[in-house]
């Protein structure tokens, strides 16, 4: 019979024992390639050369336009969106709930498909696909419900008592919204605002698409470097540069983020929305419905009728390889290879989630549990291209010679989808009552009959969540999988960016039909990960 001192032992080492693996795969196909990055920039290359790199005045150009349309982008979502915060938070009106659906519906929707999106509302010849004008529109019809749930939300629960005290002392309306709701409201305008930023700041697929050859941001510049101009050690530099800009971001954006756990004295909807009566607040609550309707619905739309323009000749053409194809393979491939890699993607991914996920449960008990959280999370503030651009570094050579291999896209959607599985699974296996373990364990239950008989009934429906995270993940990436797959093994995105790049109706209407195949997925996917996730799980 083991001693007490013995099995606290057991317990503290049992965390160790269960990221062994998640953490070898974290440092294999996250850390591994960051750092082939960093050994092309000062190692093989003169070192001294990099800063001039990174300031030349191709660099700062894009380096400016990066900032600038971010910028902007955040401003005109904010101008949109707070609106629809303010009456989703105060107002209760018919198709409220649909209109939640429907803002939400586009931020789960790969870029590629936003982008493509846009092409069929404004027309392949038109005037407007590769303007600012385009870009702006599609980062404001992807970020808006940013807003809409985390200003929104937060805006619902607060006392409105407040402001009306202030009201009643003599306050105009202006007044006690800038005194009193304003001040409350900014940790949660903060973030978003910040959100919103940094997926404007390393947006790939709007730009490459939308913006053509006059537009780049610092993920197109590190793209076309390295796939165009084989520019490896500029691309290199770039990298470093957007590593280190996006790692300041997003360590903003977790400060602003704290703000949102000051103690409030928050109120149940129910409490704070009320039916809009009087005629202004009729006509407010109506033209920002209509207003956000159009946008959320126009371009999505526009891109399913477009794409049965001809019937269903677009669809069967997929099924065709004419000849000097940019394929090798007919372009209903790139549908399977999707499915395959994500279905694979899927498996490892919950593999790993879980092991961490168990791991992080129990080191939270210990010292130490909030770091390894934090070093989970890092690849959701790494661009996708750097780490596309570290696999063709480091992946080619032994002994990690995967370059061009499945099972490298495979592992790179893993590590985009991880983080998000963990997010899914942690809460639900901390809401367990210790209670239930103890007394299984009581009954004298080994450990992984304790984790299958009690642990996996309650979390499988976070587990399902996970999955179709991480499914519908790997469906929609393409920033890493644009830089590593082979021309005859293309994913869904590539090959609807290949076909948008080609001349001809029949080329854009195959990338309108596949653009449709990828989003359908991705719509069911949420509509069944929100029947799925638990009650009074967080958003993510």
């Amino acid at each position: 019979m083991p001693t007490p001192r013995a099995s606290r032992a057991s317990r503290q080492l049992q965390p160790w024992v269960l990221l062994l693996l998640p953490l070898l795969f974290l440092t294999l196909f996250y850390f591994y390639p960051l750092a082939a990055i960093f050994r092309v920039s000062f190692v093989e290359n003169d070192a001294s050369a990099v800063l001039p790199r990174l300031l030349s005045a191709g660099t700062l150009r894009v380096l400016g336009f990066t900032f600038g349309q971010a910028l902007l982008s955040t401003a005109l979502t904010l101008l949109l969106g707070l609106p629809g915060a303010y009456i989703f938070a105060h107002y209760d009106f018919p198709g409220k709930t649909l209109l939640q659906a429907l803002a939400t519906v586009p931020f789960v929707l790969p870029t590629v498909v936003v982008a493509t999106a846009f092409t069929a509302l404004t027309g392949s010849q038109s005037e407007l696909r590769y303007t600012l004008g385009a870009i702006l529109l599609a980062h404001i019809f992807y970020n808006v419900t940013v807003i809409l749930r985390m200003v929104g939300g937060f805006w619902a629960n607060l006392d409105p008592h407040l402001e009306q005290a202030a009201r009643t002392l003599g306050a105009s309306p202006w007044n006690a919204f800038r005194e009193v709701t304003l001040p409350l409201l900014a940790p949660a305008l903060g973030a978003a605002a910040m959100l919103v930023f940094i997926f404007c700041f390393t947006s790939f697929g709007v730009i490459l698409i939308l913006g053509g050859p006059r537009f780049a941001t610092l993920e197109v510049e590190i793209y076309r470097q390295t796939i165009n101009f084989a520019n490896l050690p500029l691309a290199a530099a770039l990298s470093l540069l957007q590593i280190g800009i996006t790692l300041m971001l997003t360590l903003t954006y977790t400060r602003l983020q704290t703000g949102l756990a000051r103690p409030l004295e928050l109120r149940p909807q129910w409490a704070t929305q009320r039916r809009p009566h009087h005629f202004p607040e009729i006509a407010l609550v109506s033209a920002t419905v209509l207003l956000l309707g159009l946008l959320l619905i126009a371009p999505l739309l526009t891109l399913i009728t477009r794409s049965f323009g001809d019937g269903l000749h677009y669809y069967t053409a997929l099924f065709e390889n004419p000849r000097r194809s940019i394929f090798y393979v007919p372009p209903i491939m790139a549908i399977w290879n999707s499915a395959r890699f994500a279905l694979a993607t899927t498996a490892l991914a919950l593999f790993l989630g879980l092991l961490t996920s168990l791991a992080l449960l129990r080191q939270r008990l210990a010292s130490g549990g909030w770091v390894l959280d934090a070093l989970f999370m890092l690849p959701l503030g790494t661009s996708a291209v750097t780490l596309g651009l570290g696999y063709l570094i480091s992946m080619g050579r032994p002994p990690l010679a995967l370059r061009g291999t499945p099972l490298l896209i495979i592992c790179g959607h893993t590590l985009v989808a991880l983080p998000f599985v963990v997010r899914s699974l942690l809460p639900a296996l901390q809401s367990i009552r210790p209670a239930l373990r103890e007394a299984a364990a009581t009954l004298g239950a080994a450990p992984i009959h304790v984790f299958i008989e009690v642990d996996l009934p309650i979390v499988r429906r976070a587990l399902a969540v996970g999955s179709v995270f991480a499914f519908t993940v790997s469906m929609g990436e393409f920033g890493a999988t644009s830089m590593i797959a082979r021309p005859e093994l293309p994913t869904l995105p590539i090959a609807i960016y290949r076909f948008l790049s080609l001349p001809g109706a029949l080329n854009y209407g195959q990338a309108l039909a596949m653009s449709t195949i990828l989003m359908m997925v991705c719509v069911v996917g949420f509509v069944a990960m929100e029947r799925s996730r638990p009650l009074g799980m967080q958003t993510f």
